[in-house]
């Protein structure tokens, strides 16, 4: 009992339950009783959408990358667990996008090249 609940990560309720109807039912009682019923999938255009929203812009509250929830309330009509399939569906990680940051102070050039030249020639 212990290995099974340990391989099928679960827990002794959900041992019990099956381990009960095999006993009652035998092989007919294997089946789900409340199979569920699965997510829609969404659409080739929304997916874009929201994948266009990803990638190609910025939160407007300025923070550094889009979550779920951020991009679901943005564009409104889309829910949270949406966004997140989608992301999912393509191996998008919003907080691991590799973005140039463009700094937009003036002496921005002067100050990297010091920095690099710090590198390039240590003190």
């Amino acid at each position: 009992r212990d290995t099974i609940m340990q391989r099928l990560e679960c827990d002794s309720r959900f041992i019990s339950r099956w381990s009960s109807r095999f006993l009652s039912e035998r092989l007919a009682g294997m089946y789900a009783r409340h199979p569920g019923r699965a997510p829609k999938q969404p659409s080739a255009k929304l997916e874009a959408r929201v994948l266009n929203y990803t990638l190609r812009r910025k939160p407007s509250d300025g923070s550094t990358h889009w979550s779920s929830y951020k991009l679901s309330a943005e564009l409104g009509d889309v829910s949270v667990s949406a966004v997140q399939r989608i992301w999912r569906k393509h191996n998008v990680r919003a907080q691991r996008l590799d973005r140039h940051m463009v700094s937009n102070d003036p002496d921005f050039e002067t100050k990297a090249a010091d920095v690099i030249g710090l590198y390039l020639n240590p003190p």
